[in-house]
């Protein structure tokens, strides 16, 4: 993957153009008067493909999802909304984990196992480093065209609440590729939020989606859930 991240930044110096393909102008097709461009629908594809697969915790979400955030983050920055851009490249790193550690764990028919909950100690922890890093992140942003002009040219559109999304995505991330159940809740609350969110940015492809995502989020929590009680119960 050293490749995707060379190409990236080299992308955001100006030393190489974004493709044609890639920009949000290049339009796929119109539905209901809505343009929607090549890279929103092909990664909003593989990115419901991925939740799916890793619902059903199937290993093959990981290199699935690598794809997808890499769609996104070029995306996102096209429409200013910066946090979301950057939690992109967490998710480079965080996805390639997520596949190392999900290939040592035991499968059954392909079916990696070991889901559970944290602790409550564990639990509280990660609530109490989202609300303190959001704040302060939501702070940066809010005056990050100030602070990199060259980077991000104009504001950035609810850096606050874009800011909440993201560090609660990174917890999510985290828990997911740690096999933790709890993580479904996170994507849950941030999936409510993107709802909004991406509906005021006219960007409603994506609105839908997390519609589907809040779906899938709700049915995943139930599966991994059951999955975990069941997996207690056997030990």
């Amino acid at each position: 993957m050293f490749w995707i991240l060379v190409w990236l930044k080299n992308l955001l110096s100006g030393a190489i153009r974004m493709p044609e393909i890639l920009s949000v102008n290049k339009i796929l097709v119109t539905i209901l008067g809505y343009p929607m461009s090549y890279i929103e629908a092909v990664g909003t594809v593989l990115y419901l493909w991925s939740v799916w697969l890793i619902a059903k915790r199937r290993i093959l979400t990981w290199p699935v999802g690598l794809v997808s955030v890499v769609l996104y983050g070029l995306l996102f920055y096209q429409i200013r909304l910066y946090s979301d851009a950057i939690e992109q490249i967490y998710y480079i790193g965080a996805s390639i984990y997520g596949w190392w550690h999900w290939s040592k764990a035991p499968r059954d028919n392909g079916t990696v196992m070991g889901v559970a909950f944290s602790g409550r100690r564990s639990i509280l922890f990660y609530i109490a480093l989202t609300v303190v890093l959001s704040a302060a992140t939501g702070t940066i942003m809010s005056r990050v065209h100030l602070l990199a002009p060259v980077i991000f040219p104009e504001p950035a559109s609810f850096p606050y609440l874009d800011a909440l999304t993201t560090i609660m995505s990174f917890t999510a991330m985290w828990l997911m590729a740690r096999q933790r159940t709890e993580s479904w809740v996170y994507w849950i609350i941030v999936d409510v939020i993107g709802i909004g969110l991406y509906y005021s940015k006219n960007v409603k492809f994506v609105a839908l989606l997390y519609v589907v995502l809040l779906v899938l989020a709700s049915k995943g929590l139930a599966e991994w859930i059951k999955t975990a009680d069941r997996d207690k119960r056997a030990g």
